[in-house]
């Protein structure tokens, strides 16, 4: 049975121009980005105001992730139907409500609510990216510019580390939460004059059926070179999530930093994951290959998260920022690489569903990742075990790539 046709195949190039789609689409990401990581980048406030304790950060997260794998999913079916930059503007809504709903109603339930429609706002922006790039970009640029369309997950990092906090500091988290709702409908309504170029080969009568939902995980266990990218970045997806959602928390409880001066240092990661997607893009394009590239961001992610356990008050402030930038070029910096080869590997056709199905299994890594994190971190009583727990699986991952591209099985 051939597969139903999907409009990533629907020639052109869009009537916007490629870099007009790749400035669209990043502004896209990184608003997004920023409302997933406003309620780590002011942790301890927001939990006060929930009445919550700081460890249930992890559950947060859990939560916003959950509702991003459903919607990743749905993801491709949607795109096809109502066009893909129709799809981002409602997600774009989306997590603008979920900013709202806590803010109005500072609650455990109106966060759990509110974290769920933040991830179904999440989660079909990247897919929906794919399908307009993968249209647009010659292969052997893919790398490069799935790379800088995905620096607007750390650059959504860089604004929530910068502006959260002292916008919590200032009205309180419900004031903080409102802010970032706000950007996100502003951004839905600057991006409405791109609107007709870009959803031009959208399909309204496409059937949203639970079949064309699922495809794309059907697609992933049938292809290999996709289901071992998806285990990859399942646990990729751990560490950098752990890392961005406990990062304040423990700079503050353990370290000694105020909530402020640790917001500039998860900027500063943040800052690093987004000069490291554009450089390991342009390394894995021009010399490294994909699998190579992933092998040493994983070996990178490894030492990184050791360092950041041993990590003593009392470092210099230099080495403390070089260390945490390092940790987010690599923990942050590796999926734009992971992406592009999604999309290499994708039968022709079928970005859109394979990024939907490969982000689905990424996403339940972020389900897991942050509360196993607190989960450890609350065994020893120490978020130093919960960094230091992220160094196996990482290492284990560099070893495993390794050995994938000195077979010579990647993908040329």
């Amino acid at each position: 049975m051939q597969p139903s046709p999907d409009l990533d195949a629907v020639a052109a190039t869009p009537p916007a121009g490629n870099w007009s789609v790749l400035l669209v689409t990043l502004a896209i990401q990184a608003l997004v980005s920023m409302a997933v990581l406003a309620v780590p980048a002011m942790g301890p406030a927001f939990a006060q105001a929930m009445g919550a304790p700081p460890a249930l950060l992890g559950a947060y997260i859990g939560v916003v992730y959950l509702g991003a794998m459903a919607a990743s999913l749905a993801a491709a079916p949607l795109v096809l139907r109502f066009g893909a930059l129709r799809t981002s503007q409602a997600a774009l809504v989306l997590c603008a409500l979920g900013m709202a709903l806590p803010a109005l109603w500072p609650s455990l339930p109106a966060a759990a609510v509110g974290a769920f429609l933040t991830g179904l706002g999440y989660g079909p922006v990247t897919p929906a990216s794919s399908h307009l790039l993968a249209r647009t970009t010659p292969p052997h640029r893919a790398s490069l510019v799935f790379s800088i369309k995905q620096t607007g997950v750390p650059l959504g990092g860089v604004l929530a580390g910068v502006f959260v906090p002292g916008l919590a500091l200032a009205g309180g988290a419900p004031s903080a939460l409102l802010t970032v709702a706000g950007a996100a409908l502003a951004c839905a309504l600057v991006a409405q004059p791109f609107r007709a170029a870009l959803d031009g080969d959208r399909d309204p009568g496409q059937p949203l059926r639970m079949g064309s939902v699922t495809r794309g995980l059907r697609l992933v266990a049938a292809e290999p070179a996709l289901k071992r990218l998806a285990l990859v970045s399942f646990v990729f997806s751990i560490a950098q999530m752990s890392f961005s959602t406990y990062l304040v928390t423990y700079l503050t409880a353990s370290l000694g930093y105020t909530l402020v001066a640790a917001g500039v240092l998860l900027s500063a990661a943040q800052a690093g994951g987004v000069a490291g997607r554009i450089a390991w893009g342009w390394v894995a394009d021009r010399w490294l290959g994909a699998y190579r590239m992933l092998a040493w961001l994983a070996g990178a992610m490894a030492l990184c998260a050791a360092g950041t356990a041993v990590l003593q008050a009392g470092a210099p402030q230099a080495l403390t920022v070089f260390l945490l930038m390092a940790f987010g070029a690599s923990a942050i910096g590796w999926n734009g690489v992971y992406l592009a080869e999604v999309a290499r590997c994708s039968p022709p056709g079928q970005a859109s569903a394979a990024t939907g199905g490969t982000l689905a299994v990424t996403f339940f890594g972020v389900v897991l990742g942050p509360m196993l994190f607190g989960v450890v971190s609350g065994a020893f009583d120490s978020y130093r075990a919960g960094f230091a727990a992220l160094a196996l699986p990482t290492a284990a991952c560099a070893w495993v790539l390794w050995r994938v591209a000195a077979r010579g099985r990647q993908p040329a």
